[in-house]
């Protein structure tokens, strides 16, 4: 892996923001009404190395460095936090088949995925299991040449379009007894239930619920080695932290920019808002959340890239930046006034999906307990 320059990534974003304004702006308000999403973007997005552009040139992708991948979930949520969700669905699932897959495997469900053909899931959180994955309770048995998956999987993003699901279970099998592993559950070859589950943010990214009954899948689709699953689990939190950090940065920049653009423009009183004291108060307590979201965030990226452990610094960047875009944008909803929940308009739907980045890769609460553990050295987690 090799760092990208701050100028080279600087033309890189220049580039990224030029296609977000030409392709995505246009479209977003009509599929985030409609909870559809575009998926020929995910394609075109492929030119910047969105669609797996992590991954080591060998796998096929271009081994970009965690900053400048940071600093594309940040476009990303700029532009859209549902396509951001989209691209981190489909590139915490590349590593998995890169890394763990056999060939007959990359081949069928990695090159695919990486070429835009095909569309995946990640099956982890249940009914009854979301920070404590340790508790996941569907279970894969060993029968013959196939694994019997039996279980529901529940917020699943991208579970309604998915051709293929990458699922944990408890696994029982001569030499597993409970242990948790990962499977590739091919939705035409193996059917399992999909039931819709509508959201409040990102409604595009078409969040479902998974129902295994009795579901067969050949032996050969086990992802790694039996029981290994928790493990690896637990192996690159930091990273998917910092990535919903950054978009979340992302998201609330766009809300503070379309605030100042605001501010500017719209009169009352026979002068710009903006020339308000409390109008302005806003703005700057906007902005620093904005400086203090971002760098927190670089921070952590620059420890990954360092090689240093970076669990408190993505702790803390995901805790803060997301907590921050929220307020964020509730700010902005109040500079725009009756504009800011006006559906249709960036500023309401920024306000939904920004209070979405608290729950996932670990909510507030659990950040909280994170940093303190790293703090104090002991340890508030039942």
């Amino acid at each position: 892996m090799t760092t990208m320059s701050s100028s080279d990534r600087e033309m890189l974003r220049d580039s990224i923001r030029r296609f977000m304004q030409e392709r995505v702006a246009p479209i977003v308000a009509e599929h985030d009404a409609a909870g559809t999403f575009p998926y020929e973007i995910m394609s075109e997005l492929a030119q910047f190395g969105y669609m797996g552009g992590q991954l080591p040139e060998d796998a096929g992708g271009l081994s970009i460095d965690p900053m400048t991948w940071a600093m594309m979930m940040e476009e990303a949520g700029y532009a859209w936090l549902s396509l951001r969700t989209m691209l981190n669905i489909t590139n915490t699932a590349m590593p998995k088949l890169a890394n763990e897959g056999t060939e007959e495997q990359k081949k069928r469900f990695l090159d695919p995925l990486v070429r835009g053909e095909r569309q995946v899931c990640n099956g982890l959180s249940e009914p009854g299991t979301g920070s404590n994955i340790a508790q996941i309770q569907t279970r894969a048995d060993l029968d013959g040449d196939h694994y019997v998956i039996n279980g529901r999987k529940l917020w699943i993003t991208n579970g309604m379009s998915a051709d293929f699901a990458i699922v944990v279970a408890r696994t029982f099998s001569p030499t597993c007894d409970g242990a948790l592993s990962t499977f590739i559950v091919d939705r035409e070859e193996s059917p399992y239930e999909v039931r819709a589950v509508p959201t409040m943010t990102l409604r595009s990214t078409g969040t479902a619920e998974l129902g295994f009954e009795d579901v067969r899948i050949p032996r050969a689709n086990l992802l790694g080695e039996e029981g290994a699953a928790l493990k690896k689990l637990l192996t690159g939190l930091d990273g998917a932290r910092v990535n919903i950090a950054m978009g979340a940065v992302g998201a609330a920049q766009s809300a503070l920019d379309l605030s100042i653009e605001h501010a500017k423009t719209r009169t009352q009183f026979g002068k710009p808002i903006g020339e308000f004291q409390l109008v302005q108060k806003l703005i700057v307590d906007m902005t620093v959340r904005v400086e203090a979201a971002r760098a927190l965030s670089l921070r952590a990226a620059e420890a990954i890239v360092a090689g240093r452990d970076a669990r408190q610094a993505a702790s803390i960047a995901k805790l803060y930046a997301t907590e921050a875009a929220h307020e964020v944008a509730s700010m902005a909803l109040q500079v725009h006034g009756g504009l800011g929940y006006a559906t249709g308009y960036p500023i309401e739907r920024i306000f939904r999906d920004t209070r979405g980045g608290t729950i996932p890769e670990g909510t507030t609460e659990i950040q909280t307990l994170i940093i303190g553990r790293e703090i104090l050295g002991m340890s508030a987690l039942v």
